[in-house]
């Protein structure tokens, strides 16, 4: 990984400094220059995207949710919450991040003409992104949860096949259309049946058309309630008996227990907590290929940072997986 100053630094302590961008002459270089403003305050690296491990895309699109708001604010939240992570992982008694080569892109800004032409232009803009990174692994912040089904869109299509999502998420987001638009957050699973099977982790906000709609695609659409997980850890192997070999993962941070994630637009109680879900999400990286990911609904609320936090922490552990845990890994 790129420098990154020690967390001590990091809170305020005198240090040489390190540039905090491209933008610093390098006769500034040593002056005590702040964290960079990227994911895990990683210094930024040069060359080719393919050379890096992972790419941070983040995608601040906000225009279909439908109670709460504030989700375009997410990826700067995940971002500066990241920046004073914690680098050692006592799972593996190791600090992934070291040798790990984070970029950080600048936040692409959609289209206002409305949800289609935005999702059309982030797909083709994602598809570029993915080829320009290579194997490395694409971490996409939103952002609501529309944004998820042109990059899964762009993946299936670089597979040259159908893919399975792992889509862990309260909702089921199966709706043919919702409040007037077939591109909402609600709808972005049913954007993507044919091209991917779903697996659908978490759930217990969903409607009749939506069970319906699962119950009509088959073998595309598998549904782990939230309920079934709470009995125990059984649902585990249903999950992972319906996931492909190829494997693009979506998480909605509404997924978790609002006692966990409170920010987020549409909460729902009795969900995932965070133990149970890292030991799943290790057993998807062991056993899968995860090509892709990302990470939406974060809807930061003003003086509340923990939440922030855990989705920023979140992100590294997926970071964490995919370089300790095998599957496509550079």
């Amino acid at each position: 990984m790129p420098n990154r100053r020690d967390p001590d630094t990091a809170r305020g302590a005198e240090a040489p400094g390190r540039p905090a961008g491209p933008e610093v002459p390098p006769e500034l270089e040593d002056l005590p220059w702040e964290l960079p403003h990227t994911f895990l305050g990683a210094e930024q690296a040069t060359g080719p995207l393919h050379e890096a491990h992972a790419v941070i895309l983040p995608v601040p699109f906000e225009a279909t949710t439908s109670w709460g708001g504030g989700t375009r604010r997410g990826p700067r939240a995940l971002l500066e919450a990241s920046r004073y992570i914690e680098l050692y992982d006592g799972e593996f008694d190791a600090e992934p991040a070291t040798g790990m080569v984070v970029r950080t892109l600048p936040a692409l800004e959609l289209t206002r003409e409305g949800p289609g032409p935005a999702m059309a232009e982030l797909q083709a803009a994602y598809r570029r992104v993915a080829d320009a990174a290579g194997d490395a692994f694409v971490v996409m912040l939103g952002g609501e949860h529309s944004i998820s089904a042109p990059a899964i869109r762009a993946q299936a299509d670089r597979s040259g096949g159908r893919i399975s999502v792992l889509q862990m998420d309260a909702h089921a987001d199966l709706r043919a259309e919702y409040e007037g638009t077939p591109h909402s957050h609600a709808s972005a699973m049913a954007r993507v049946l044919d091209v991917a099977d779903v697996v659908a982790v978490g759930l217990r906000g969903v409607s009749r058309e939506e069970v319906e709609a699962s119950r009509a695609a088959g073998g595309a659409s598998t549904l782990i309630w939230a309920d079934e997980m709470a009995a125990g850890e059984g649902w585990m192997e249903r999950a992972l008996e319906a996931l492909g070999p190829v494997v693009y993962l979506t998480f909605d941070v509404d997924y978790f227990d609002p006692s966990l994630m409170p920010s987020t637009g549409t909460p729902e109680p009795g969900g995932g907590d965070w133990y149970t879900t890292l030991r799943f999400l290790r057993r998807v990286f062991e056993t899968r290929t995860v090509v892709a990911a990302d990470v939406v609904e974060l809807a930061p609320i003003p003086g509340v940072a923990a939440p922030d936090f855990l989705a920023a922490k979140l992100v590294y552990k997926l970071l964490t997986y995919r370089r300790m845990c095998g599957g496509a890994a550079p």
